[in-house]
């Protein structure tokens, strides 16, 4: 071996040994080898730059946007609303979970499908009186589980498969060509996870601080001909949300103090709650809910919905209406926003929105445009500017979003276009049809997962151009014995373990090289192979570092370490064994 090979050996070690014992980010460390590869000439620029004009990178940062899409149009609210329902039992929740959870994380990447559902999820678990702990590890490993099923759930296929085009100049797989292997793995894991997860995960609600409830007076409107237009308060789900009181309805000149279940909502009611930040956020969500329209002038907040956001401010001594009622304090014609709410000492205000005069230490919660935080951080006539995590769905596109969905998972799979541009193309109808805004598609490139990935690809490509991988093959088949069941297992636990101490993109991607060389020298079909480093490096259950969505609902779930552990070491084991015997049955290993 030369002696880039042996530097190229050495780097990789390093980086290894960095992304294993340091918390430096995979995407700095990636980067930082890039950079080295360049400078010393191991790589040409075009060879460092390769992996960013990859096929399968930009189709996952096509995704991304795609995801996004769907989230920002209302379109996954849309699913959890009609399909999760009340359980009365955490099996019941799991099946509920499962049902929207794995098809969705099978055409849309599973990463965004996690962060979209995980605030829904714990509102939920809140509705249910199920504890968050006995819920997200599930999801996480039903959204792991569902995006092996297809070449686009997951990155890491996206990835795999890209650079198996560079590395061999062959064909891509297709989108369903891994199924046989996954949907069969996905099932037996579902029924893992319904059956031991009960048993295996714990109850951390009694160990959650208890904090003090801030709670807001609140007031919306029922949307006029909206979604919930001639419903009940029982049917529009009002009288089960979780941390929100429904105090009165004022509808026309009267109120109506005492609310029945089986009172009939009317378009331009406004309903009175009492209740948390949080419980707000999630009502906003709820199509055919609408800031109040005339507490002061005309409405002055003509944007989409989309492009609104909710802010905290506490009012100081400095404030220039204080004394003074929301309805007079002409907030919308000074701030460009709507006061929805007003939270006092953490006591319930009893009055009506319009009528509460703003005191001094008041906080209020606007709905104004993005740039207000910014804008009035240091405007002495507020004390505090918080933006809780909330952005309004633009329910009226929610249908189109799966449109443009549905028909780029078709045309891939037909064979109409490569999913690169389907991809491409659904990002773009997303864009101009206003299922989200170029800002939210913006926010929706998590730039961290795209430069680790298009660094990997230098890596890799090193690799192999040094005769780094073709040494390491060798070693290799040596060890298998030159057994090919040997060294599929083989292939399968390095990736795996790999994968639970870096991230699954890296493992796929070092160790895609080495497969390739020792499959060509071996006279193996490359085949399952490929496929064993696209299951071992996505499946990934016994740590919450292996895989981005683990690592997601760890804080959320108030999880320990231990507790992935010990259901993720036996799920690894069942997943891993289902892989290989799967692949040993239905693909020949020597050509």
């Amino acid at each position: 071996m030369s002696y880039e090979g042996w530097f190229t050996l050495a780097l990789t070690v390093l980086v290894l040994f960095t992304l294993i014992k340091t918390s430096i980010g995979p995407h700095i460390v990636m980067m930082a080898a890039l950079t080295i590869l360049s400078v010393t000439g191991i790589l040409t620029t075009k060879e460092v730059l390769s992996g960013f004009s990859n096929s399968g990178l930009i189709t996952v940062a096509a995704m991304f946007v795609v995801a996004a899409g769907i989230y920002h149009s209302g379109g996954i609210n849309f699913i959890v609303n009609r399909l999760l329902g009340n359980p009365k039992t955490v099996r019941g929740a799991l099946l509920r979970i499962f049902l929207p959870v794995a098809p969705l994380s099978a055409f849309l990447n599973n990463t965004p499908v996690v962060a979209t559902m995980l605030p829904a999820m714990i509102a939920w678990s809140n509705k249910t009186n199920i504890a968050p702990s006995r819920l997200l590890i599930p999801l996480s490993y039903t959204a792991i589980l569902g995006g092996t099923v297809t070449q686009i759930g997951t990155s890491t296929n996206l990835i795999v498969n890209g650079q198996y085009q560079s590395l061999t100049g062959e064909s891509a797989f297709g989108l369903f060509d891994i199924t046989i292997i996954s949907l069969p793995v996905a099932i037996l894991g579902m029924l893992f996870i319904y059956i031991l997860s009960p048993l295996l995960l714990p109850d951390t609600r009694e160990n959650k601080p208890l904090s003090k409830v801030r709670e807001f007076t609140l007031e919306v409107c029922v949307t006029k001909d909206g979604a919930l237009d001639g419903k009940s308060i029982k049917e529009a789900g009002l009288r089960s949300l979780k941390g929100l009181f429904l105090v009165e309805i004022e509808r026309g000149d009267s109120v109506l103090p005492t609310v029945s279940p089986d009172e009939i909502l009317q378009g331009g009611d406004r309903l009175v709650f009492a209740g948390e930040t949080k419980a707000i956020t999630d009502l906003l969500k709820i199509d055919g809910i609408e800031a109040p329209g005339n507490l002061e002038q005309p409405l002055l907040l003509e944007h989409k919905r989309q492009e609104r956001a909710l802010v905290e401010v506490v009012v100081s001594p400095f404030f220039e209406a204080l004394g003074t009622s929301i309805r007079d304090s002409e907030f919308r014609n000074k701030y460009d926003a709507v006061v929805l709410a007003v939270a006092r000492n953490s006591e319930r205000l009893n009055s009506n929105l319009g009528a509460i005069k703003i005191q001094a230490g008041d906080t209020l919660l606007l709905e104004t445009k993005p740039e207000f935080a910014s804008n009035q951080m240091f405007n002495r006539e507020f004390l505090l500017v918080n933006v809780p995590e909330h952005e309004t769905p633009n329910h009226e596109k929610a249908s189109l979003s799966w449109l443009f969905l549905i028909v780029a998972v078709t045309s891939a799979a037909t064979g109409l276009t490569s999913m690169l541009n389907a991809s491409l193309v659904a990002a773009g109808a997303m864009l101009v049809f206003g299922c989200l805004s170029a800002r939210q598609a913006e926010k929706s490139l998590d730039i961290t997962v795209i430069l680790t990935i298009g660094a990997s690809f230098a890596l890799g490509l090193a690799l192999q151009k040094s005769g780094v991988a073709s040494y390491l093959a060798e070693l290799i088949v040596g060890l298998s014995s030159g057994n090919a069941v040997i060294l599929l297992v083989l292939t399968y636990v390095t990736v795996s373990v790999l994968t639970e101490v870096i991230t699954n993109n890296a493992a796929a991607v070092l160790m895609l090289p080495l497969i390739i060389e020792v499959t060509e020298n071996a006279s193996l079909n490359p085949t399952p192979y490929i496929f064993a480093i696209m299951m071992a490096a996505s499946a990934s259950f016994a740590t919450p570092l292996g895989y981005q969505t683990n690592l997601m609902v760890f804080g959320p779930g108030n999880y320990r370490f231990s507790d992935y552990l010990k259901i993720g070491i036996p799920m690894n084991l069942l997943v891993g064994m289902t892989t290989i015997t799967i692949l040993y049955l239905v693909f020949p290993l020597t050509l």
